[in-house]
């Protein structure tokens, strides 16, 4: 199996090296990441500058391509130019796996999430795709390499069944402390749609004009559904949740047919 690897938060951040430890044994994984953070980029691309990338060892273990770019970038770029320079047209990856990202994709962070949307882009391009996130606890402390093992399971699992080549999956880790946490149940759980409550902070500058600083967590909503994501999420499982680029509401396409086409 061939695995494309990228992320949102960096080439360099401690998610993606333990991800690329956990699947390494699935096969061979080529990494192909932003060279900075992008977090909350959703699905931006780049169009009026060069993307510019650069080969990094970025330990002993893992090396790969830092694009100056979106995570959508590093997948649209990768998938279409840099694997074909590699491996020749016609050739692609297996799997594309995005993560594992640095705080939780649940609910309606899904829309601005950069992990979420390497991944959908993949799908897109006709490679189904994985997306990985890991809740982060209030302590701090992260147990890196057990939560990446965590993911792995759960990877696993999904793995064993087919994945068609526009299917998009996404994982979310429970907040793992300690290296001998507990492997958690899998429930797979639709997405919370309830309107996050963000904060933000009026200051000012010195200069005298006012700014507003973000001081949410990005885990508080107006409302959680039962059975959603964020709910099981914070039940402490892993949460499973397959999700589709296509936007249209279906529900009220009828509707509107019926009401502008009459």
């Amino acid at each position: 199996m061939k695995i494309l690897l990228t992320n949102d938060d960096g080439i360099t951040a401690p998610g993606i090296a333990a991800l690329y430890d956990a699947i390494s044994s699935l096969g061979e994984v080529f990494v192909i990441a932003p060279a900075g953070v992008q977090s909350a980029m959703s699905h931006g691309i780049t169009f009026h500058k060069p993307l510019l990338t650069r080969e990094v060892q970025v330990n002993s273990r893992m090396k790969g391509t830092a694009l100056e770019g979106t995570p959508a970038d590093c997948v649209k770029v990768g998938l279409r130019t840099i694997w074909v320079e590699r491996f020749g047209v016609g050739n692609r990856p297996d799997l594309v796996i995005s993560g594992m990202n640095s705080g939780a994709n649940v609910g309606i962070n899904v829309i601005y999430s950069g992990t979420v949307a390497a991944a959908i882009e993949a799908a897109f391009l006709g490679v189904p795709a994985i997306a990985v996130s890991l809740h982060l606890g209030g302590s701090g402390r992260v147990a890196w390499p057990r939560a990446a093992e965590i993911a792995r399971h759960a990877i696993d699992r999904v793995i064993e069944h087919p994945l068609d080549a526009h299917r998009v999956i996404s994982i979310n880790v429970p907040r793992t402390e300690s290296p001998d946490a507990p492997m958690p149940a899998i429930r797979v759980v639709r997405m919370n749609t309830a309107a996050g409550i963000d904060r933000h902070e009026r200051r000012e500058s010195p200069e005298g004009h006012a700014y507003y600083w973000p001081t949410g967590n990005g885990m508080e909503f107006f409302h959680t559904a039962q059975g959603s994501d964020v709910e099981a999420l914070s039940d402490r499982n892993i949460t499973i949740t397959p999700l589709s680029y296509d936007l249209t509401d279906e529900y009220s396409l009828a509707t509107w047919q019926q009401r502008l086409h009459a």
